[in-house]
């Protein structure tokens, strides 16, 4: 694979922007997370869909539009526009079925994909006033009540001493590969299914060393990925592979990654 070019931000820091950009979703999602009113639909796929997921996406268009209006944008609730070399790729609000039920644990994902390489991701959870961020050579950092601080992954280097973060069994399962799962299970130290992007984040910080999901698509991911792989961690499909489409995802450490991957392709044999 040939190297990619050197990162080179816009006119204005992209990264800048998209910290920006988590501002104008996060005052649109926290003004209607636990209304009773909340309008709630369902999509195609039978997911669930809230005002505010439409109206998040709708603000962060609007802010991208106006500042870099010859970049594309691929979002969750309102698909792909204008393809580029430079394309936004959203997800408002992950985790919505935690959202329409008052739990806090969801968030905004926004990520910068330039010539075809995820180059910064910012993920903000404002129920938990918790926002994370990196790009492309500068690390990954997230908020605290010291002030920003950077996070980097662990370094478990044993899958027995190994902490594992899934989505749910029934993903596993429906994806055909539940053996491997319980096959991990019996392996690591502990297993929670913390479940979307704050699982992620949690293995950034170093508290989690392992997380897989199946039926993601590329705005579930791309930011998560871009934080993790700053943080000094792994982030491939189940079977190992450097690409965000093939609707998996397997993040780690990077110390286990060769080892998770080979466990849990042979647990599928």
């Amino acid at each position: 694979m040939a190297t990619p070019p050197p990162f080179r931000p816009g006119s204005d820091d992209d990264l800048a922007l998209a910290l920006r950009l988590a501002d104008a979703a996060d005052a649109e999602t926290m003004r209607r997370f636990g209304a009773v009113d909340l309008d709630i639909s369902r999509k195609a796929d039978r997911s669930h869909v809230t005002e505010a997921d439409l109206a998040a996406e709708r603000a962060i268009r609007a802010v991208i539009t106006a500042e870099r209006p010859d970049d594309g944008i691929f979002g969750e609730e309102f698909g792909e526009s204008a393809p580029g070399a430079r394309r936004w790729i959203l997800d408002p609000i992950d985790g919505t079925a935690n959202y329409l039920r008052g739990v806090p644990a969801w968030g905004t994902m926004i990520a910068l994909e330039v010539d075809g390489v995820i180059r910064l991701g910012v993920v903000s959870m404002p129920a938990f006033e918790r926002r994370w961020w990196a790009a492309e050579g500068q690390g990954a950092w997230t908020n605290s009540a010291a002030g920003d601080r950077r996070i980097q992954v662990s370094d478990v280097d044993r899958l027995e001493d190994a902490s594992l973060s899934f989505q749910s069994i029934a993903q596993w399962r429906d994806a055909g590969h539940l053996d491997a799962l319980l096959t991990l299970q019996d392996r690591v130290w502990r297993d929670r299914a913390y479940g979307d992007v704050w699982s992620y984040m949690l293995l950034a910080e170093g508290r989690v060393d392992i997380v897989g999901e199946f039926d993601v698509k590329e705005y579930d991911i791309a930011a998560a990925a871009a934080i993790v792989r700053e943080a000094g961690g792994s982030f491939t499909s189940f079977e190992g592979r450097n690409e965000l489409t093939s609707l998996s995802a397997l993040a780690s450490n990077g110390v286990l990654h060769d080892d998770l991957v080979n466990l849990l392709q042979g647990a599928d044999r």
